[in-house]
């Protein structure tokens, strides 16, 4: 089964309202017409707090996976107001959630939505290696993740999208789990030499200035 994602942003006249409004009717209708597999959505629904550890963009933005047979690009997505790329990718999960909520309801808890491309320095396999032997393991080890996604890029299906290697949602089953640095690294025994590793972890194989983190929702449209 095929997965793309389709990154699309929200323009600065929309409120995170009428963003939601307009990508869930979006998915509604890609549900009703394309039929596919599965689709869900992971969006940012209102601001990031204003202070956090975490370095939140302030902007809006959703993430539509799609899982279906065909490779036709899905050309709504790619005309919406604010589209921003579009990839075919591979998908594992370390860490999977049973769902037990209806498709349509929010999935409990907050998602961290993180998009980003391989440090300039090193070769592809190397980062490869780097992120799934290395990063993913040690991120297991420290937060209280009860599901990841790590979707990895294998082509991107339009030209002009923005350049990303790889899109990992982390959900945790409560926002304090990620908002609160003690719940998302540790009690204040242990919660800076976790940070710092985690910082020099990220740094040895992510382009960090070119990082994009989003404090996200996630919806099961059609699962």
């Amino acid at each position: 089964m095929n997965k793309e994602i389709y990154l699309v942003r929200g323009t600065s006249t929309e409120s995170y309202r009428d963003f939601g409004s307009r990508i869930v009717n979006m998915a509604g209708r890609l549900v009703s017409n394309l039929r596919p597999d599965a689709l869900k959505l992971t969006i940012t629904e209102k601001a990031p707090p204003g202070i956090s550890i975490i370095p939140f963009r302030k902007s809006k933005i959703a993430a539509v996976s799609i899982y279906k047979s065909n490779l036709l690009p899905v050309e709504e997505l790619i005309q919406a107001e604010g589209f921003y790329g579009a990839y075919r990718v591979t998908e594992a999960l370390p860490v999977a959630y049973r769902k037990s909520w209806k498709d349509g309801e929010p999935t409990p808890g907050a998602c961290l939505l993180t998009l980003f491309s391989k440090k300039k320095s090193i070769d592809y396999k190397t980062f490869i290696h780097r992120w799934h032997n290395g990063h993913t393991p040690l991120s297991l080890r420290i937060h209280p993740l009860w599901n990841y996604v790590r979707s990895v890029v294998s082509e991107s299906m339009i030209e002009d999208s923005a350049r990303f290697d790889g899109i990992v949602e982390e959900q945790v089953q409560q926002a304090s789990d990620l908002l609160n640095p003690f719940r998302f690294f540790g009690n204040p025994l242990i919660i800076i030499p976790r940070m710092i590793r985690v910082y020099a972890d990220t740094k040895s194989f992510i382009d960090y200035a070119g990082m994009e983190t989003y404090f996200a929702a996630e919806y099961h449209i059609k699962s």
